[in-house]
């Protein structure tokens, strides 16, 4: 069901410019998504969080 909600929310997409426009920068973004998610597999997970250790503000804890 899913897949063809997809598929008519394309077509409907499709027949204007903008809706062109706004496909393709979800294509864009899909596949940024998906080869993040690919390259965070290969490494072993999504690892440690780059903030943890840190304070509120981003900075060292004191």
């Amino acid at each position: 069901m899913k897949k063809f909600f997809k598929v008519v929310v394309a077509r409907w997409l499709a027949r204007t410019p903008i809706g062109l426009a706004i496909l393709g920068l979800g294509w864009l973004l899909g596949r940024r998504r998906k080869e993040r998610a690919q390259s965070e597999g290969e490494r072993g997970g999504r690892g440690r969080n780059r903030l943890q250790g840190q304070g509120r503000r981003g900075g060292p804890r004191r």
